[in-house]
């Protein structure tokens, strides 16, 4: 008898109904940002409105660079929506598109207003727990959600319904952002902008990794979001240098 787990291929948790993907992404919102609150009540470099400037342009910044890069990735099933636009905006967003457009936004808009501080480190937590939240929604929403792995014979493989065992790859990336969250919370105090900078690029570095465990559109052996992943991991290898070569 096979003892995988099997999920149904799309759960609806019975409160009117609420659609998991829709409860725990709520959840991980409302919950990422009570934690920041709780983090920011023990100091802010930043005055209120300089912050909710930055936190405006994270956001705006995250909800295009989500969606755009989904659109790169899979723009059969966006653009299956298009006649439907509540489906077509809730459908397809991605973290990584996410991460990365809210960090550009949010360099810009402190360009823009002369802010030189570093920015990042109170979301640094509050992303991981949002991460962590939302894949829970991912999990249990099943193959509609598209977030899914491979086939495998692992013993943890998950059958969503289909009657194939995959990889949980929703679970892996909850895993490694609790893993992150800790880390970050005993790790000693270091410069500022560090623990921003190792949820971001640990993150791609993470999913470059581990989205090749999932079926994809590939373009030269990867997908667009791994394509991101490496422009982002790129980008900073060479800031980086840059910024060595000018302090050393």
């Amino acid at each position: 008898m096979d003892e995988r787990f099997v999920a149904d291929p799309q759960i609806y948790i019975p409160i009117g109904p609420i659609h998991p993907h829709l409860l725990f992404e709520v959840l991980a919102y409302s919950i990422g940002f009570w934690t920041f609150r709780i983090l920011r009540k023990r100091g802010d470099v930043f005055s209120s409105s300089t912050r909710w400037t930055l936190i405006v342009a994270a956001a705006v910044g995250a909800a295009l660079g989500s969606k755009l890069l989904a659109l790169v990735n899979e723009p059969s099933s966006l653009l299956e929506n298009l006649s439907h636009p509540v489906r077509f905006m809730a459908a397809g967003k991605t973290m990584v598109g996410g991460l990365l457009g809210g960090w550009i936004a949010v360099e810009l808009t402190k360009r823009r207003t002369g802010v030189r501080e570093r920015s990042g480190d109170l979301f640094a937590i509050p992303i991981c727990v949002g991460i962590a939240i939302g894949r829970v929604g991912c999990f249990l929403t099943g193959l509609p959600d598209h977030t899914f792995g491979l086939p495998t014979e692992l013993p943890w493989g998950v059958d969503f319904g289909d009657g194939v065992a995959r990889h949980p790859t929703q679970i892996y990336e909850l895993i490694f952002a609790v893993l992150l969250a800790n880390y970050l919370l005993l790790r000693t105090p270091r410069a500022n902008g560090l623990a921003f900078r190792t949820v971001l690029l640990s993150y791609i570095a993470f999913r470059l990794a581990v989205d090749f465990l999932k079926p994809g559109e590939f373009m030269l052996g990867l997908t667009a979001i791994q394509w991101a992943c490496v422009a982002g991991l790129l980008y900073h290898c060479v800031r980086a240098s840059f910024v060595r070569e000018q302090n050393p």
